[in-house]
């Protein structure tokens, strides 16, 4: 009999202990979701000699950007693909995840950089290196955002 009563006390308090992870996991899910909404929407359009981006970025109220971009560059596959990043100061770092008309059924994937300058984003042009598959802007290099194509100018959103 002694040796029941610790047996239930210790059954009982993981069963309260299970209780409380139900709810916590419940709260991190409702402040999730809370987080990803839409707080602000911008459309922007970058056009350089025979090429077209176009851009549409939106805010998540948890500070987060995603968004879509659709990529037109002359003598190149059509690229169709979701942004998602975040800014760090005046400059916004995503990552392009895309598909083109080429290769249907391949993701690929690409880091960016771009200034925010007045009602202007400029993309950057930086060094990239691949490492284990995964490609992104080495740290250590500067990104020059003055020797550029692509100035996206804000447009309208549809």
């Amino acid at each position: 009999m002694k040796k029941l009563i610790p047996f239930c006390l210790l059954l009982a308090c993981i069963g309260f202990q299970s209780c409380k992870n139900d709810e916590k996991q419940k709260e991190l899910e409702a402040a999730k979701a809370e987080g990803e909404k839409v707080v602000k929407t911008e459309c922007y359009k970058a056009i350089y000699e025979k090429d077209t981006i176009d851009l549409d970025l939106y805010t998540l109220k948890n500070g987060k950007i995603g968004g879509g971009m659709i990529m037109k560059v002359a003598n190149a596959p059509e690229r169709t693909g979701e942004i998602a990043g975040e800014f760090k100061g005046d400059t916004l770092f995503i990552d392009y995840t895309f598909k083109d008309t080429e290769h249907k059924d391949t993701k690929f994937k690409n880091p960016m950089a771009l200034l925010k300058k007045d009602k202007q984003l400029i993309l950057g042009n930086g060094t990239m290196q691949t490492t284990m598959g995964v490609t992104y802007l080495v740290k250590d290099k500067p990104i020059d955002f003055e020797n550029v194509k692509y100035k996206f100018n804000s447009v309208n959103c549809e």
